[in-house]
């Protein structure tokens, strides 16, 4: 691929608009901490399904250069943020998932997190923004081209998984100011709206 055709898909329409919702996603997880568990939720619902769509829309990519891309978010910097987001959402931050190739015709069930799915979407994206904006398009190429192999294979499943549960967090009008001491599970005396949506709840005696 020539440095025209390079340049024409780093600098196309879809890309930057990707790349626009993808910095508004990553600030939103990064500054988590500034507003209430109500607010990133409510921002959440409304940004990963725009997330989705426009991840969707990125063009095919192949690759240019020989070398690895360098990787940005740290171990360290990962734990930071999945603790913040782990103290945000307490006893509301586990859900059971429904879509998982490994058991989907079985009956076991996967207990899932939506901190660590938030924060794994955060990985892909903020390695991905912070190489487009070096500049260098060849950078930016295989960002991209990388970015959206992991769309394809892993972060695109993970933003569909946890969009359902911030979903329930948000219709289901969840009291965050509640004693979480206790550690939520299914059939537990939970709230209603979380044991219809574990599909565990109880007939009253």
């Amino acid at each position: 691929m020539n440095d025209q055709g390079v340049s024409q898909i780093v600098y196309s329409k879809n890309v930057v608009e990707f790349v626009t919702v993808a910095s508004e996603y990553c600030a939103t997880i990064e500054n988590a901490g500034h507003h209430t568990p109500k607010e990133n939720l409510d921002k959440l619902q409304k940004i990963l399904p725009l997330l989705y769509l426009k991840a969707a829309l990125l063009p095919k990519v192949e690759s240019v250069m020989e070398e690895e891309l360098e990787k940005f978010v740290s171990e360290l910097d990962y734990n930071t943020v999945h603790q913040k987001w782990l103290q945000l959402l307490g006893e509301h931050d586990s859900f059971y998932e429904v879509f998982d190739p490994s058991i989907q015709f079985g009956d076991e069930t996967v207990t899932a997190s939506i901190s660590e799915n938030l924060v794994d979407i955060y990985q892909d994206l903020k390695d991905f923004i912070t190489s487009y904006s070096i500049g260098n398009e060849e950078v930016m190429n295989d960002s991209l081209a990388e970015c959206v192999f992991h769309f394809s294979e892993f972060w695109g499943q993970q933003l569909v998984n946890v969009l359902r549960a911030v979903h329930m967090l948000v219709v289901g009008d969840v009291d965050f100011t509640e004693d979480t001491s206790d550690e939520a599970a299914p059939g537990k005396g939970n709230p209603k709206w979380l044991d219809n949506f574990w599909g565990t709840n109880e007939e009253e005696d």
